[in-house]
């Protein structure tokens, strides 16, 4: 999948992200996938992006495939952290 196919979500509205992924639909052929990646708290956010797309904006689109798991990263004091994930795939 190419890189300008994913949709990063983080601390945004709803709406700037279900924007995002409409434009990336409509911006390419019949047979897109949009990668939907969220970390931590903005799994919700993300989860509501794919849900919105799916039953107000697109009604075609379906979801292909949901990956969810755990990554690791460095806290403020140096320690390391396990922070959940979710990857959600949009399809036309």
């Amino acid at each position: 999948m190419a890189e300008d196919n994913v949709i990063f979500v983080g601390g945004k509205d709803v709406m700037a992200y279900v924007l995002a992924v409409v434009t990336q639909f409509n911006s390419g052929g019949d047979d897109k996938d949009v990668l939907i990646k969220a970390r931590g708290r903005a799994i919700s956010r993300a989860v509501d992006t794919a849900e919105v797309v799916r039953n107000k904006f697109m009604p075609g689109v379906k979801v292909k495939d949901i990956i969810i798991g755990t990554e690791e990263l460095e806290g403020s004091k140096g320690d390391m952290i396990k922070v959940s994930s979710i990857e959600i795939t949009l399809s036309k």
